[in-house]
């Protein structure tokens, strides 16, 4: 069955909870629904890119490598505040919050997009959007960054900072094709608020990448369609009625 692609309106949104198809944990209260969104909270644990670390040698600058699967180092600092606590974002200062929710899309044919609250950016934070994906269920750890050069932004846990806005799509997936990424399993199903393990892409296209070897990085893992493969295994037939040798 077809679905036409679609934004969900706060009925859609309720009505896809009473029928299973998505959760919050805990539950959305009465501010979050907004009349095509949903506003999501900040959670309490806040993380901290490192500039340094300590090593044999001493103090030295972190050199951050997301591709080196060989070195693999913490590179974010993890703070968990209480309820009543805040936190200063400092100017020009970047990090990542957990939500205090955690979603749970159980549909194939649903996803969701996170853009920053107006009432945010208005503020001087900027917030990067993602994609969350049909049966994804995890806590979401959003990208925060202060634009202002001298202002720090102080930061409640429990505020509303962002928006979910939910779509249905043109067509259904299974679980399974829902939970391949590329070739692999998503890094960050299931993750909790507490939990930024930094997960690295596939060995086989970091080694490729790492070695310059784009060209073989298309040639190796190219897409093909069904249409291609289709074409492919079709003999042309001669006039004559005789089968021509396909030419790859």
């Amino acid at each position: 069955m077809e679905l036409i692609m679609s934004v969900l309106t706060k009925k859609e949104i309720i009505d896809a909870i009473d029928k299973g198809e998505l959760a919050f944990e805990p539950g959305l209260d009465q501010f979050q629904l907004q009349p095509a969104a949903v506003d999501i909270r900040v959670g309490l644990n806040f993380f901290i890119p490192k500039i340094w670390a300590l090593s044999d040698s001493g103090r030295k600058d972190l050199n951050v490598d997301h591709l080196n699967n060989e070195e693999k180092s913490e590179v974010l600092d993890h703070i968990h505040l209480k309820p009543c606590q805040t936190f200063d974002l400092l100017p020009g200062e970047f990090i990542l919050i957990s939500t205090y929710e955690k979603i749970l899309i159980k549909s194939g044919s649903l996803i969701s997009i996170l853009y920053p609250r107006s009432s945010t950016t208005r503020r001087g934070i900027s917030i990067e959007s993602g994609v969350i994906d049909p049966y994804y269920e995890g806590s979401l750890m959003i990208p925060v960054f202060n634009q202002t050069r001298t202002q720090k932004i102080r930061i409640y846990p429990g505020e509303r900072i962002a928006q979910l806005v939910f779509h249905r799509t043109e067509s259904e997936l299974t679980k399974e094709e829902s939970l391949t990424h590329g070739v692999a399993k998503p890094k960050y199903q299931g993750v909790q608020g507490y939990q930024l393990d930094y997960k690295f892409d596939p060995h086989d296209e970091i080694n490729i990448i790492r070695d310059g070897n784009l060209e073989q990085l298309k040639k190796k893992h190219l897409i093909i369609s069904q249409n291609d493969n289709e074409e492919k295994n079709q003999i042309p037939v001669s006039a004559e009625g005789q089968g021509n040798s396909p030419r790859f």
